[in-house]
């Protein structure tokens, strides 16, 4: 029980809360970006011009097929070296983590799509509604609620890949855990348990309120 003493140090908790805040940052920011981007992406795939689900395809092959940590060694080093375009190391993340919500998002948004009954499209034709009115008003909603289970996985998902964001240099909970382990390794040789373990109910309380609004959402829904 040695170890635990390192969480009652001064400055412990503060700079972990302050690398939480971080993470909390960089993934809600990447969420808020990832939803319109994934609504686009989700509503091109399902156009029939050949073109365009060409390109959604190659987009979202890329990007499940790449590692996230090469996508950010790429945005982070490679666009400084092949276009001088110097992002920062957060900059990097969103762009990165939006580019990959994005397009997990607007697959997700695609099969919803595709998976509402021909029958109420001809019944909001029936009604009068024209083809935006029947996407908005009929479709969209229904298509959102079956959304919802997977896009809050998908959310807790980008909220856990944020720690990759401490191997570009970025102080996130990940990187002050490190931080603080390395600077006590000889008082505190225990530490890392204790570090990692409130790290991980960090992150769990975190993800866990998603989970919660998403079961109390759906049953709201489902009785609607």
């Amino acid at each position: 029980m040695h170890g635990a003493e390192i969480l009652l140090q001064p400055g412990v908790f503060p700079r972990l809360l302050q690398g939480l805040w971080v993470t909390i940052w960089i993934a809600g920011v990447s969420v808020l970006l990832s939803l319109p981007v994934g609504l686009i992406v989700g509503w091109l795939m399902t156009l029939r011009n050949p073109i365009v689900r060409f390109v959604m395809r190659v987009y979202l092959d890329f990007i499940r097929i790449m590692p996230q940590l090469a996508l950010l060694f790429i945005a982070f080093y490679g666009f400084a070296r092949a276009f001088n375009w110097n992002l920062d190391a957060t900059g990097a993340c969103v762009l990165v983590f939006v580019l990959w919500g994005g397009a997990e998002l607007g697959d997700l948004v695609r099969g919803a799509l595709e998976s509402i009954p021909r029958t109420q499209y001809e019944s909001a034709q029936v009604l009068g509604l024209n083809p935006w009115q029947t996407f908005s008003r009929v479709i969209l909603p229904q298509a959102l609620r079956r959304l919802l289970p997977a896009s809050v996985n998908l959310i807790t998902r980008i909220v856990k890949t944020t720690s990759l964001a401490a191997l570009l240099g970025v102080i996130e909970v990940i990187k002050v855990g490190q931080q603080i382990i390395d600077a006590n390794r000889f008082q505190y040789p225990d530490a890392t348990l204790w570090i990692y373990g409130v790290i991980f109910f960090m992150y769990f309380f975190v993800c866990w309120p998603l989970s919660i609004v998403a079961r109390r959402l759906e049953k709201r829904w489902a009785h609607d």
